[in-house]
């Protein structure tokens, strides 16, 4: 499927300084020794928002950085990236990596089947704790 970037005013337009999206985004990069930024691009002529992909396109990232009190409706985020993450690392032409990253609250939401089906789906979950990420470890 053909990709070309959208054009895009400014890298981190989507997270301002400080925000934990931008340092969830920091902390995976540091996780994966290379930069992440946001990136809009246009996959089969629809635009789709990149929360992180390195400048190779080889790591997708999905950020889901709910905090304060846990809201059942977190779960569907939480589907629903893991979703866009399988058709990202499949249309993106040189994608080999799917990466979501949680926040600790978020964690409640992979609970039973949803956990199991993102390592079968090859989708890496990292959580995290405010400063770096963590491999998810599941309990089976």
């Amino acid at each position: 499927m053909p990709v070309t970037n959208a054009h895009a005013s400014s890298e981190w337009r989507r997270f301002a300084a400080g925000s934990v999206e931008r340092r969830m985004l920091a902390a995976m990069s540091d996780e994966c020794g290379v930069e992440l930024r946001p990136r809009p691009l246009v996959l089969a002529g629809s635009r789709v928002e990149v929360e992180g992909i390195d400048a190779d396109g080889r790591i997708v990232v999905q950020l889901v950085a709910n905090q304060g009190a846990y809201k059942p409706s977190y779960r569907n985020k939480v589907m629903a990236d893991l979703f866009k993450l399988l058709w990202l690392r499949e249309s993106v032409p040189n994608a080999e990596r799917a990466v979501l990253v949680v926040t600790r609250l978020v964690v409640q939401a992979l609970g039973g089947w949803v956990a199991v089906a993102a390592v079968d789906l090859g989708i890496e979950v990292y959580v995290f704790d405010g400063e770096r990420v963590e491999r998810l470890r599941s309990e089976s």
